[in-house]
């Protein structure tokens, strides 16, 4: 059976303002997650979708009238209906909504909004809703006529103008009685008759009433109505309202707006403009802006939201104006040409470029569609090529407002920046990111706000993020722009610090002569090194150790720019933080560390900043125990160091650098216990036996040797894959013959048995070796020892691979490789004999 006491009818208002049926359904209510908060929910009775789903707020004045009838505004210009077909479902929604607001659910106005009301709202219960409500709900007519709690204006006159400014300070705290005044001023043509009243009152100079309009008018601009700007802004009424704003009761005398923008404030056709419309659409949004800017007094808290709808005027000329001017394709062809002409005479050029800044920056206000459009329009007509020329140009007015050009086109497609300069590879010696570099290099800015920006620029070219979403359109992308970036560009951007660095007498003049706009600019080149740093891994890599970049920033730790000398020390640390071999046996190989620990000494113990800094950079060594620079550390500048007690992190990394120690020294001296017995000072056979122990090794020190075997062999093209390979395939060689080895040992064979069963375990491992594994150039053959190989050959076999750090005590490997194949059987022999009897 249909559930007859919720069902509804549900109504809107429309611009007409008269009330459109939405359709019938039946209403609930429910917490809905996406809006977090109870919620009216109307679903229609033919197909079960959602009409309606409404939270219900704290301050949403809802008015239940006659009985079966709910009403509320939803924002602004947006009420809404909900027709009942029985009282009993009225009153359980009702009582929802009472619950959810806190209010009794015996008052028919939540938030009483009828409190205080005076005569002017007497009709209201007569002239409501009570006929629109007479017939049943599927058969009723629209609710809730233009008359409905309609207000009463005041005659505009002068000596009512308190009463006037009253009314519209009552109505402005509730959205029903600030629409209801809003149609009253717009059907009554209102304001027509107050800027009536003002031409009257200014020439009589009763600056008193033009105090009062002043007030009235703000209220009239805070009820945001769209209509009523629409009549304010027109050209016909438009100088009437920026002249009342003149009239501010908080200040001493008039303001002269009007005057300036008749007169100071010019408008120039730098091109001229064919179309009328477009033109008057310029100038009342200049002169909308200018109200919304300067003429209306600063919103309070409370009002800053209430002049949304100015706002949206605004934007949509501007959108309309973009349009216009993007459709005219020959003003736009004539605009470039003459930007790009080297005959066009300064001050036009500087008036064109101004004119293109204000193109792009109302272009800002279009749709991501749109916009796409309108980049690639100006792409088309060469405003990459464009913005070369005119950066370059000397005039500060036409630089700053090109660079504020290039930050709108790369912010939105950095991309196509990236293609055209790839594009130039080729065809020019000049590139316009190096364009971009020299200017920022060359800003005579003290303040280098220019090169600030610019470098901003940078960041995003180079950025590999962005390069990430152009994959599916050039896959090369990324590979191509940074290959591309550091062969022609990046000399550009350190030329600075290379000139800073290149004499013996850097230090001295860093000291004491450094000009605070040369550290500035170094510093922002540093920040973006630090960038490259950390997003260029291979790239930037190579560019640093082949031209000892680092040890030259390093350098600048001597300036007397504290801020430089903190930048350059978060370049050291960006590069200790990847925590990579290669950056560290570098600091290692070039002493790098030796002017940090020479400010810090300098620095004797004070506490600031840069001793802060510096102890942070060795806390990290210590904290990730990278093991390098913790004994270059230790074993170079300990005695310097060893005086600093203030902190803990010099004594933890000598107390790490001693554990190092003692963990090597254990190698050295351990003892494995499988087929060896203990040995004595007094052993004949000590050396041998030595030779060919096996003894389980510590996961990281096999990692940290197969990196010192890369070292030493730097000219070695067998890749680390292999290398891995071998390792682990050796490894688990031992593993399994030691294993077997217990086996039997444990069931009682005796060591002749164990021989032979290695030698069937070892030409099982040679054929699989021959199928397996690969060749190693300038590496001696992985071969597993038989019984004529001596001991000295299996210590070279396996120094072959990777260095054990297993010595003989006194003997050479020469000496041990004169020992012929008897003398090795006898010696086996031997030992094993030993191992018997004991």
């Amino acid at each position: 059976m249909t559930d007859t006491k919720r069902r509804v009818k549900l109504y809107a208002l429309n611009a007409d303002r008269q009330w459109d049926d939405r359709g019938t359904g039946h209403v609930s209510s429910a917490y809905v997650d996406r809006l977090k908060g109870m919620s009216l929910l109307v679903k229609a009775e033919s197909d079960g979708s959602l009409l309606l789903e409404s939270k219900i707020l704290a301050d949403t004045a809802y008015q239940k009238q006659q009985e079966t009838l709910i009403v509320w505004s939803e924002g602004d210009n947006y009420d809404l209906a909900l027709s009942f077909q029985e009282r009993a479902g009225c009153d359980e929604i009702w009582a929802k909504i009472c619950q959810v607001q806190g209010k009794d659910p015996s008052v028919d106005i939540t938030q009483e909004i009828a409190e205080e009301e005076d005569e002017r709202f007497d009709d209201t219960n007569d002239t409501g809703l009570s006929a629109s409500v007479a017939r049943h709900v599927v058969t009723c007519r629209p609710l809730l006529g233009t008359n409905s709690l309609s207000v009463e204006l005041p005659l505009c006159e002068s000596d009512r103008l308190d009463e006037i400014n009253e009314l519209m300070v009552t109505c402005l705290p509730y959205p029903i009685k600030r629409e209801k005044l809003a149609i009253a001023l717009e059907t009554e043509s209102y304001i027509k008759k107050l800027l009536a009243l003002f031409r009257a009152l200014e020439e009589q100079k009763s600056v008193r009433s033009l105090h009062k309009l002043y007030d009235i008018f703000k209220n009239i601009f805070l009820l945001n109505k769209n209509p009523l700007f629409e009549v304010m802004l027109s050209d016909e009424s438009l100088w009437d309202i920026i002249g009342v704003f003149e009239y501010d009761p908080s200040l001493p005398a008039p303001k002269r707006h009007r005057e300036y923008l008749k007169s100071v404030s010019r408008f120039k056709e730098v091109i001229p403009l064919g179309n009328s419309e477009l033109v008057a659409k310029i100038h009342q949004t200049y002169r909308v802006q200018y109200i919304q800017e300067v003429v209306l007094p600063t919103p309070s808290v409370f009002e800053e939201n209430m002049l949304s709808t100015l706002s949206s005027f605004i934007f949509f000329n501007k959108v309309e104006i973009v349009s216009l001017i993007q459709e005219d394709e020959k003003f736009l062809r004539q605009l470039f040409a003459q930007l790009s002409d080297e005959s066009t005479a300064e001050d036009k050029r500087r008036d064109l470029v101004l004119f293109l800044k204000e193109f792009c920056t109302f272009s800002q206000t279009l749709q991501p569609q749109n916009r796409e459009n309108f980049f690639k329009a100006l792409a088309s007509l060469g405003i990459l090529s464009t913005l070369e020329v005119i950066l370059s140009m000397e005039d500060p007015t036409i630089k700053l407002a090109s660079v504020d050009i290039l930050t709108y086109v790369v912010e939105y497609s950095p991309s196509m920046v990236r293609e055209y300069a790839l594009q130039q590879e080729n065809d020019e010696e000049q590139f316009i990111t190096n364009i971009i570099i020299e200017q920022m290099i060359c800003d005579s800015d003290p303040d280098l706000g220019m090169a600030t920006q610019l470098s901003g620029i940078i960041k995003l070219l180079v950025d590999p993020e962005n390069m990430l979403a152009a994959t599916v359109v050039n896959k090369s992308e990324k590979t191509d722009f940074l290959n591309y970036f550091y062969k022609h560009c990046m000399h550009v951007l350190i030329a600075p610090v290379l000139a800073s660095t290149q004499d013996d007498k850097v230090v001295q003049r860093l000291a004491q002569q450094q000009s605070g706009q040369s550290a500035q600019l170094l510093s922002i080149i540093l920040e973006l090194l630090a960038f490259c740093v950390e997003h260029h891994a291979y790239h930037i890599r190579n560019y640093i150790l082949h031209r000892e970049l680092l040890k030259r920033i390093l350098l600048l730790i001597h300036s007397r720019h504290t801020f430089l000398v903190l930048t350059a020390l978060r370049f050291v640390r960006k590069i200790i933080g990847l925590k990579d071999e290669f950056y560290n046996r570098h600091i290692i190989h070039c002493n790098l560390m030796a002017p940090i620990v020479e400010r810090l000494i300098t620095n004797n113990g004070r506490y600031n900043l840069l001793d802060s800094a510096i102890v942070e950079l060795f806390e990290f060594v210590r904290a990730e125990e990278i093991k390098s620079l913790c004994v270059y550390i230790m074993e170079k500048f300990w005695k310097q160091l060893e005086s600093i007690d203030y902190v803990r992190t010099f004594k933890g990394l000598k107390l790490q650098y001693e554990q190092h120690q003692d963990r090597l020294k254990d190698k050295d001296t351990s003892v494995p216990l499988l087929l060896c017995p203990p040995l004595t000072p007094s052993s004949p056979d000590r050396n041998s036996v030595l030779l060919s122990r096996r003894f389980r090794r510590d996961a990281r020190d096999l990692e940290d040797e197969e990196e010192m075997w890369f070292n030493n062999d730097d000219d070695d093209d067998c890749d680390a894959n292999s290398l891995s390979d071998s390792l682990n395939y050796k490894l688990e060689a031992e593993y399994d013959f030691n294993k077997k080895a217990l086996e039997r040992k444990n069931i009682g064979l005796s060591y002749q048995d164990i021989d032979s069963v290695k030698k069937s375990f070892e030409l099982e491992t040679n054929q699989n070796k021959s199928t397996l594994r690969p060749s190693t150039p300038r590496r001696a053959p992985l071969t597993t020892p038989t019984s004529q190989s001596s001991p000295s050959d299996i210590t070279s076999s396996r120094k072959g691979l990777v260095d054990y750090d297993i010595q003989p005590d006194e003997d050479s490997d020469e000496e041990s490789g004169d020992e012929s194949p008897d003398s090795d059987s006898e010696h086996i022999s031997a030992k094993r004999q030993r191992l018997s009897n004991s």
